[in-house]
């Protein structure tokens, strides 16, 4: 977690949570959520439904909000990075007092919304009202969840692109289903569902620019207030921090102008996207003394709670350290691959003792725990222009296979490579520019015939299944080849998520999806 360049006690608002179009589990599995039991008059399943009911929210909605925000964990009453309190993140800085908001309009205490779960899931239900007000919902519309789009935008904190995220975030929870286990052993469900957003004024706030330092991450500039132009000293060392919040959140505080922080490289748990924020060439607020000669990279998450740190997160971070380490001729090693309560001078105690460093360093060294068969992932990152590695030399390859020439099958993202995506891009239907995002991903994964498959069967057909399940979903589905338990469960997911019907049998309408790159 950086620290302000002046005022160092001072941390960064993390009040947006990670764009995903996915949701796992606490295991890291996808699942067919269950609709949630009331426990208890005193539970968290009670405080959602009766927070529902009050102010005319969707109950689903408001929980996928809060687990976007925090995983469902109030941290004790304890603030965020961002000042925020409880599940619902509420939050009391200069930029954004919905904590307040909450206060003036449940008539709650301050300290009761900070502390007491029930109050704060109250609080929170009550600002996504006023939110929906404003934009005029009426009691026909809120009981369309598709129409609070806006709102649940609103609710971040942030505006343009950053709020889409937000928003994008929360709308993929719904669609792919929540099932996971809150601190004190509850368990919380949301029933996934087809969900089509309105999204008005926001349907074409996205971030399409890449970086230049690192093509496979997007772009998206820091306010010149948070970091100095240029260096003073050799880049000699990577420094990793936790956000202490989410994904979004750090990248909205990056850009405001009042926050004096910043990192290089921000790191979503759920898939690695990454956004970098400040050029390598210039000197991130992040890490006091150690700033002049290290790249910081921000990992989404909180440092108790180790759900956040996903292996899509550790490779696709690890994937980066390794680059800038070639790049500045960094040693691999854990004297200059460090965290942030590492760094000189630090008074910080992130990523903590969550944080798998033998993993991690696995990954940074080259062990990549892959299958061998060159087309499996954990993960599969968006890639585009000026991408190398591994998941490269599997889309030219796949490219090739399909009669789309993408030249040698090198793992460099060039030219002929770009002609190709493009081709396969506009011959699917899924746009003209050369990007390999997860739709792509999907379409060239299940490319081939369309056999019917179902729990019990095996073979290379289930293989090719199991990856590009692992693309749409975002969530590594174990390329082994028998359709077992696990992988009827992400059929399940898959077909849910999607609309289609679910039996958990993959026939020629759920091959249709997949190769069509739904």
């Amino acid at each position: 977690m950086p620290t302000r360049v002046a005022a160092h006690t001072k941390g960064r608002a993390s009040v947006l949570a990670a764009l995903t179009v996915t949701v796992l589990a606490a295991t890291g599995t996808p699942v067919l959520a269950a609709a949630p039991p009331d426990a208890g008059r005193h539970s968290m399943n009670h405080a959602f439904a009766r927070a529902a009911r009050k102010f005319d929210v969707p109950r689903d909605l408001l929980t996928a909000v809060g687990y976007g925000e925090t995983h469902l964990d109030g941290h004790a009453g304890r603030p965020s990075a961002a000042d925020g309190y409880g599940v619902m993140h509420l939050v009391s800085n200069p930029t954004n007092r919905t904590l307040e908001k909450a206060a003036a309009l449940t008539g709650e205490p301050l300290s009761e919304l900070r502390r007491n779960t029930a109050a704060n899931i109250l609080g929170g239900a009550a600002v996504l009202r006023s939110y929906a007000d404003r934009l005029g919902l009426d009691g026909d519309e809120r009981s369309d969840i598709d129409a609070w789009y806006p709102a649940v935008a609103r609710y971040s904190g942030a505006t343009g692109p950053a709020a889409a995220r937000y928003a994008d975030t929360v709308y993929g929870f719904l669609a792919n289903g929540l099932n996971t286990t809150v601190p004190g052993g509850e368990r919380i469900s949301v029933t996934a569902r087809p969900v089509t957003p309105e999204k008005g004024s926001l349907a074409g706030a996205a971030v399409r620019t890449q970086s230049a330092d690192y093509p496979s991450a997007l772009w998206v500039p820091a306010d010149p207030n948070n970091f100095a132009t240029g260096r003073s000293a050799p880049i000699d060392k990577v420094i990793i921090h936790v956000t202490q919040g989410s994904y979004s959140g750090s990248i909205n505080w990056f850009q405001d102008p009042t926050s004096e922080v910043s990192a290089h490289y921000v790191v979503r748990s759920s898939d690695g996207q990454i956004t970098q924020m400040v050029r390598n060439s210039d000197t991130a607020y992040h890490a006091r003394s150690a700033n002049a000669s290290a790249l910081g990279i921000e990992h989404e998450g909180f440092i108790d709670d180790p759900s956040w740190f996903t292996d899509a997160m550790y490779r696709s971070s690890a994937a980066l350290t390794s680059s800038l380490c070639d790049r500045y001729g960094i040693p691999k090693d854990r004297a200059h691959i460090i965290g942030h309560s590492e760094a000189p001078g630090s008074d910080h105690t992130d990523p903590g003792q969550y944080w798998d460093w033998p993993r991690y360093m696995s990954y940074v060294a080259g062990d990549d725990g892959g299958s061998g068969d060159g087309l499996s992932f954990a993960s599969y990152p968006t890639l585009q222009s000026g991408s190398t590695g591994p998941q490269v030399k599997a889309a030219q390859q796949l490219l090739n296979e399909q009669g789309f020439d993408a030249g040698s099958v090198d793992g460099t993202f060039g030219s002929a490579t770009l002609t190709a995506v493009k081709a396969f891009r506009t011959a699917r239907g899924l746009g003209t520019d050369g990007v390999v995002d997860a739709r792509t991903w999907t379409a060239l994964l299940s490319a081939g015939t369309t056999p019917t498959l179902q729990q019990g069967g095996s073979g290379a057909d289930v293989k090719r299944l199991q990856r590009s399940l692992t693309a749409a979903l975002g969530t590594t589905v174990d390329v082994d080849g028998s359709f077992g338990p696990t992988t009827v469960t992400a059929v399940r997911s898959y077909q849910t998520s999607r609309g289609l019907p679910v039996d958990g049998v993959v026939g020629s309408g759920t091959w249709a999806a997949l190769q069509s790159g739904r």
